[in-house]
């Protein structure tokens, strides 16, 4: 019998990740630009900034993944880390978006060091809410539903940031006054509830667990090593987060010093926002005739389209810059939401494989790898900035201006060409998941019985 889940469960898990976005949107929106034009920081030392916070979670995401499959307790294996470090993710925020009082060399130590901070406290409670998701429901359409959901949660979260960020910073006196730091702690506040009301409203099954489970490094290693579904869906994660950062970063510089029309940011923003609603809408419809492969290719031909239009376009075509900036929000939507559905399902397959059960190893591996696309493009658009030339706050050269349309358009256009080719080679289908879990679920049964006797 399919474990489908109950509305109540499915809103309460996606409110989960609406707290979480206003995080993520925020840092992935603008805290480059708060970096550079708001705190003082230069292009390379931002740069280095991102660079050295990835390279932390190169550590902390498969650590925290391990220690979320040995946790034991009377709430589960992940929903504890939701009720105890939804706190500390928006103290560190807020300090994130802080400029103290300090000279340029303690500003920058500040900088690394709230944003590492930042990075393994989120790492604390995003890897066991991603992991949730294998441990609420075993059913492969169950699972697309409930991302769907989650994905409509975290685009209201993004939706909050990118239309009440600017105005919000401006009405809190400006970002030169605070603005930044007084918004996230309102920001914080919300998120806080909102991830606390998804610990509250689920509750892990544990069909496919067996409770004397240990993952060993070694068995953790060979979930990993020998997982051919799981490295072409985190190839997909790299390369939709690559191509979604690159455009969303850049944006305000594009329409800063391209287009010299600061005030379209918020506008833009929401406006892409509001058409992913409109993907997340046609995600399922597309699923039903094509399922997630497939879904996923039409969404990269349709990115990949905009991305070229965004390239080819007149700046001074407003109206042709928003078309564009949608239609590359749009192709962007299936990847974003089929991908964590895919995700557990090679959590069984790897189950049936070798026996082993590693839902936190995978999900924090596959969470890492997307940072990896994030990371790639933290560091490459503040270093293209700097090879360009890029000076904050003034009139910026045509090398400069090359180097804002080459990261807004140009890679997201590549990045979407290699995600539908490399789209073509995943096997993992429908019927074979199910035959999967039948099988396992057998397995386990068998072994109970056995034990009893």
């Amino acid at each position: 019998m399919p474990n489908r889940l109950n509305y109540s469960t499915r809103i309460s898990y996606a409110l989960g990740d609406a707290g979480i976005n206003l995080y993520f949107m925020s840092t992935v929106s603008f805290l480059l630009f708060f970096y550079t034009d708001v705190y003082g920081l230069s292009a390379a030392v931002a740069a280095g900034v991102f660079l050295v916070a990835r390279l932390v979670d190169a550590v902390t995401d498969p650590l925290m993944g391990y220690i979320a499959d040995h946790t034991r307790s009377k709430w589960g294996r992940f929903r504890p880390y939701l009720l105890f470090g939804a706190i500390p993710l928006g103290l560190i925020t807020i300090a994130t978006f802080t400029v103290p009082d300090f000279n340029d060399f303690w500003k920058v130590v500040w900088a690394y060091g709230t944003y590492v901070l930042f990075g393994i406290v989120y790492t604390l409670v995003t890897i066991p809410y991603a992991g949730m998701t294998s441990l609420l429901t075993d059913d492969y359409k169950e699972r697309a539903t409930l991302s769907t959901f989650r994905m409509a949660g975290a685009f209201t979260g993004a939706l909050v940031i990118v239309g009440g960020m600017l105005p919000l910073v401006d009405y809190f006196g400006g970002p030169m006054e605070g603005g930044y730091q007084i918004t996230m702690v309102l920001m914080a506040i919300l998120s806080t509830v909102l991830i606390w009301i998804s610990f509250f409203g689920t509750k892990e099954r544990n069909e496919l667990v067996q409770d004397q489970e240990k993952v060993s490094l070694e068995n953790a290693l060979k979930v990993l090593a020998k997982n051919p579904p799981l490295w072409i869906v985190i190839s997909l994660f790299i390369l939709g987060m690559l191509a979604f950062t690159f455009r969303q970063t850049t944006a305000p510089y594009y329409f800063t010093y391209t287009m010299e029309r600061p005030d379209l940011i918020t506008p833009f923003f929401t406006v892409t926002l509001l058409i992913m609603f409109v993907g997340l809408a046609l995600v399922p419809l597309l699923l039903k005739f094509l399922g997630k492969q497939a879904s996923i290719q039409v969404g990269a031909v349709v990115a990949l389209v905009g991305a070229a239009g965004f390239f080819f376009n007149d700046p001074e075509n407003v109206t042709m810059v928003f078309v564009w900036g949608c239609v590359m929000a749009l192709g962007g939507t299936p990847i974003a939401v089929l991908g964590w559905a895919m995700i557990p399902d090679t959590v069984e397959y790897a189950q049936h494989k070798h026996g082993i059960r590693a839902d936190g190893v995978i999900l924090s591996t596959a969470s890492f790898f997307q940072k990896v696309g994030k990371m790639v493009a933290g560091v490459a658009i503040p270093a293209i900035l700097a090879l360009t030339g890029y000076v904050a706050n003034q009139a910026q050269s045509e090398e400069s201006l090359s180097g804002i349309l080459i990261s807004i358009a140009a890679i997201p256009f590549i990045a979407n060409v290699l995600l539908l080719v490399i789209c073509a080679t995943y096997k993992l289908s429908a019927e074979e998941h199910a035959n999967i879990v039948t099988e396992l679920k057998s397995r386990i049964s068998r072994s109970g019985s056995s034990n009893l006797n």
